[in-house]
């Protein structure tokens, strides 16, 4: 809980930076952030390096911009990498930059979800399905896909907050509870 409050203020700060900037600016900065994050979370190593504390805050700086400097990423970003160093951190980047990507999101009006199958759905089925659920929500929607076997059938919708939970499995256990209750 502690590091999400932490994150969203860290996020929220530079948001406002990029707000003052312009809106280019600050998409920029995110994009930067969210491929600062992912190369952070694609390497197991660095997080374990960033998360140990044995090693000090002139190390951590050190390999962190070999990173920034590797993908030369904005000066106002790298002051951001620089602070989080000396703060100590790090390893919260990644955080941050989902954080930052939220606020970027709620901005431009864009809404997260995921979808939850039995099966693979083809591309077409994913963009028609994408598509209906834009008209209905009246926002961009940036869907993910994503399969479980012990759904059964049907789906499940996470929406931001919210979750539709239409699968064959919710549905059985819906019937399990309603036999119990003697109905």
């Amino acid at each position: 809980m502690t590091g999400n409050v932490v994150s969203r203020r860290y996020a929220k700060a530079l948001f406002a930076i990029g707000a003052a900037k312009g809106e280019a600016e600050q998409a920029k900065y995110g994009e930067q952030l969210v491929a600062l994050g992912q190369s952070m979370t694609d390497v197991p190593e660095a997080m374990g390096f960033f998360r140990n504390p044995s090693f000090s805050a002139e190390e951590k700086k050190a390999v962190l911009n070999q990173l920034v400097e590797k993908m030369s990423v904005d000066p106002m970003v790298k002051n951001f990498c620089d602070l989080l160093a000396d703060k100590g951190r790090v390893e919260i980047l990644p955080a941050i930059a989902s954080d930052y990507k939220a606020m970027m999101d709620a901005v431009s009006g864009v809404v997260t979800g995921e979808l939850i199958t039995v099966g693979e759905l083809s591309d077409e089925r994913k963009s028609a399905i994408q598509s209906n659920l834009e008209k209905q929500a009246g926002k961009k929607l940036e869907l993910s896909f994503a399969t479980d076997k012990d759904i059964l059938g049907g789906i499940v919708l996470k929406v931001g907050d919210k979750v539709m939970d239409a699968s064959l499995k919710a549905q059985l256990q819906i019937l399990k509870e309603n036999i119990k209750r003697g109905e």
